[in-house]
Parts: structure tokens; C-alpha cells; sequence
């Protein structure tokens, strides 16, 4: 779309308002609204500017400040992809919206912005001549609205009048009790194109998955953040929540994004991870080596708050080690049943709270090591793989933090001062975590001690 054909479009949908859009590190859309007129003046003479702190913002709302990220609060240009374009149905006008990415006045793509950190990853895989192409599976519970931070969640009443208790895996009739929400969700998501394909009921009370279809790296990423963005907001039409916390229900399920990967010759099209014959190549073998080997110092980036780690339980449908196996659910790397044109690997370690541009940036920059550097993976892991401790993933947020800041791979592909940056966020997050009354403090020790 050039900027004539912007226009056009912008003047047949009678658009008033214009969201400018960046994701910031936890994956939360910030930027800026502004009028139509001012935002096409904006691509004409860059002027949309924001500051560099925005990418340092922590989830409770503090700054990080380092050597990377100055006091002095640099701006930063905004540079809109034209090609994200959409509308935001639940507006009241007619409002665009439009996913920006991050450039110093020189030019310079701004390494620490999670778009262009996902972005550097692609650039790897194309010098070689390969595509990476991503399918992920998304759960969230809907929850009951309420006004309490220390009241525990409870599942919403359906349509029938009747809160979900018991576990209703894969049932249709409890998707039926939010038949008009999912409604929303699907018309909503028509329009912003993102391209849904199933909707299943999972294990918890009122916990949903819904599939993306697989494609380019980035268009997937783009479209998981809308999503997320756009499921929060058809939940609020219908008075309730959506959560995509890890583990909002400590006796029920936590919620994952699954992500599903492959590698194309970006030539022909053709699955690399299969040889002509249709066997396993080689190279396959080591995308699951580097997953193996690098996974664990990148579970800040699929794993990245105290309650992310309350996931990781056995029997709990989420793995507990980075072992690969076939059509196995119970492990951390699953290659589910295919012909060759469709041989992947799913990575079942993401959790539903991530920024799905560094989540896929991480799987993805892991399988990259071991196809650049030929790793071997570990034999296929053949059993139940949930209480296996050999080789386990971090058991915590801290533990996990401490790995990925010492990482030499991952400082080498993803940059030293996104490593550092990020690392710093997440130990501000925990120490604010931990600073606060919790109801376990609140119901145990409050009366007690």
C-alpha cells in the first residue's frame, strides 16, 4: 500500500481516529492516537516520534534505566507498516490501527523494541535462504468481571444462567454457553485479519484454544498480539475478562501457547526438515539439538513472571524438560504425526503471558544454533515424559533470569543490550512482585504469626 492507496482507503472507511501501535516487552500495545490529517502529515515529514523508554516499561508500570536506555529519554521515529493497516472494530468512530516499528533519527533500527528483535531473528534465517513459518495454538480463560485485585477469579455464568465448575474438555455445549462472545470474536477478528481456524474447549472451567493459521514469522507474531489486544476487548463487551495469565487457577490448568514450527526454502517453497524421500533430514534433527541446548536460557522469553513457573506441573498437560518425542504431548518438544510437506516441531514450553514476538524470537533463534552449528538432539524421549528430571527446565523466575543473562548464544544472535535490558526488567518485575502483599500473606500469616 503506498500513500496514495493509504489515502483511498482511509477515505473509504471514513476513518476519524488513528491508533498508532508498538509493542512494548510485555507484548502491551502502546503509542498514539491522533487524527487522521496529522498522522498521514506524520509519514510525510517522520514526525511521529515516541520516547525509547517506552520499550523498558515493566509490567507494574516502572522504568528500567541502564546503559542502553539514558535518563535523558531519547525519542525515537515511528515508522508505521502500512501493511498491518486495519480496523478497530469496537470503537465507536471509525478507527484505524497500525503496527509500528522503532528507528533512531539516524536511521537505525531500534534493536531493543521486541518487533524488530523477532525481525533480526527472520534476517538470520533468510541470509541462509530459509523461511521460518510458525502455527500457534492459543488458550485463555474467560473469567467473571469484578473490582477486588484480592479476590481470587471465578469462571463467568453462562448463557444458561450456570457458572462452570467441572472440566468440560473439548465440549461443545460449553462453548455454546458464549455462543454471541465467540460471535464477536470471530467477526472482530475477520476484520482485523487474523486468521483464526478452531475454537476448543480445553481442560479448565471456561478455558478456551484457539488455533492461528501457520505462516510467515511475522505475520503470525502481528497477529497474536491484535489478538490478544482484541480478545480483552469482545470479553469487556460482554461484561467479563479474559485472562491469558499462565496459571490463573492453582488446582485447574495453566494456559500455553503452543508453537508450531517449520523452515521453508524460501526459493521453492519446499519444508527443508524433510529430504526428498520424505525422511527426517538431517537438519531437523538439529532445529530440536538447538531447541534442546538453547531453550533453557531463554525461558525468561517464554516464561516470564513468578506465576509463569506455577505452570510447569506434572500431569498438568504442560511439560517439565525439553526432551522430543512423536506424537507426545508429555514432553517439551513434540513432533506431531505429518506428511513431509508438514514436519515441525512443537514447542509446548510457551506460556500464554508471553510477548509472542520475543516468544517466537526465542524458539525460533534456538533452532537457528542448531541448524548453524549441526547439534545432535538427545534420543527421542519415549514414555511419559511429565516426571522425568533429567535435563529439567527452570523451576524459577530467578533461576531463569541468571541463565539468560549469562547466555553467550543469545547475547550473540539477539544483541548484548536486548539480553541486558531485558534481564534488568524482569529482576525489577520480581523484587515489585515480591514487595507486595500477596492473599497467601493476607490468609496465612496476616492473624497468625
Amino acid at each position: 500500500m503506498d500513500l496514495e492507496e493509504l489515502k483511498e482507503w482511509m477515505r473509504e472507511r471514513r476513518i476519524g481516529d488513528v491508533s498508532c501501535l508498538t509493542p512494548d516487552m510485555s507484548g502491551t500495545a502502546r503509542g498514539k492516537n491522533m487524527t487522521p490529517g496529522l498522522f498521514l502529515a506524520s509519514l510525510e515529514n517522520k514526525s511521529l516520534r515516541i520516547p525509547e523508554l517506552t520499550y523498558t516499561i515493566s509490567v507494574h508500570g516502572d522504568i528500567v534505566f541502564n546503559d542502553h536506555v539514558q535518563r535523558t529519554e531519547q525519542d525515537l521515529v515511528l515508522s508505521p507498516d502500512l501493511s498491518t493497516i486495519h480496523l478497530a472494530p469496537w470503537n465507536t468512530d471509525a478507527t484505524a490501527a497500525i503496527i509500528c516499528d522503532a528507528y533512531t533519527d539516524q536511521g537505525t533500527p531500534f534493536n531493543l523494541a521486541p518487533r524488530q528483535v523477532l525481525r533480526n531473528v527472520i534476517d538470520l534465517y533468510q541470509k541462509k535462504g530459509w523461511t521460518p513459518i510458525v502455527g500457534p495454538e492459543v488458550e485463555f480463560y474467560l473469567i467473571a468481571r469484578f473490582n477486588d485485585v484480592v479476590l481470587e477469579p471465578r469462571a463467568p455464568d453462562g448463557a444458561s444462567g450456570l457458572r462452570e465448575f467441572g472440566q468440560h474438555v473439548y465440549s461443545v455445549d460449553a462453548i455454546d454457553e458464549f455462543d454471541k462472545l465467540f460471535e464477536d470474536l470471530y467477526q472482530f477478528c475477520d476484520v482485523q485479519h487474523i486468521d483464526l481456524e478452531t475454537l476448543i474447549h480445553e481442560d479448565g472451567p471456561c478455558q478456551f484454544e484457539v488455533n492461528i493459521r501457520h505462516g510467515d514469522a511475522m505475520k503470525v507474531a502481528d497477529q497474536l498480539f491484535l489478538f490478544k489486544r482484541l480478545a480483552r476487548q469482545v470479553a469487556k463487551r460482554h461484561g467479563m475478562f479474559v485472562t491469558f495469565m499462565a496459571k490463573p487457577y492453582a488446582e485447574d490448568s495453566g494456559s500455553s501457547i503452543h508453537l508450531h514450527q517449520s523452515v521453508v526454502d524460501t526459493k521453492t517453497g519446499q519444508n527443508i526438515f524433510s529430504n526428498k524421500d520424505g525422511s527426517d533430514a538431517d537438519i531437523f534433527r538439529h532445529f530440536i539439538g538447538g531447541l534442546q541446548a538453547h531453550l533453557p536460557a531463554a525461558m525468561p522469553l517464554l516464561a516470564p513472571y513468578t506465576n509463569s513457573y506455577n505452570r510447569f506441573e506434572a500431569f498438568m498437560s504442560a511439560p517439565t524438560n525439553t526432551h522430543w518425542g512423536r506424537e507426545n504431548r508429555t514432553v517439551g518438544l513434540r513432533v506431531p504425526a505429518s506428511g513431509p510437506e508438514a514436519r515441525r516441531v512443537e514447542n509446548r514450553i510457551s506460556g500464554a503471558d508471553v510477548n509472542p514476538y520475543l516468544a517466537i524470537a526465542a524458539s525460533l533463534v534456538c533452532g537457528y544454533i542448531g541448524m548453524a552449528e549441526s547439534i545432535e538432539p538427545r534420543a527421542e524421549y519415549i514414555g511419559e515424559g511429565y516426571e522425568d528430571r533429567e535435563r529439567p527446565l527452570p523451576s524459577t523466575l530467578t533461576e531463569s533470569i541468571e541463565t539468560f543473562s549469562k547466555s553467550e548464544a543469545l547475547k550473540e544472535y539477539l544483541g548484548e543490550a536486548f539480553v541486558d535490558t531485558f534481564a534488568s526488567l524482569k529482576r525489577s518485575e520480581y523484587e515489585h512482585r515480591s514487595s507486595v502483599l500477596s492473599p497467601w500473606d493476607v490468609r496465612f500469616l496476616m492473624v497468625n504469626v
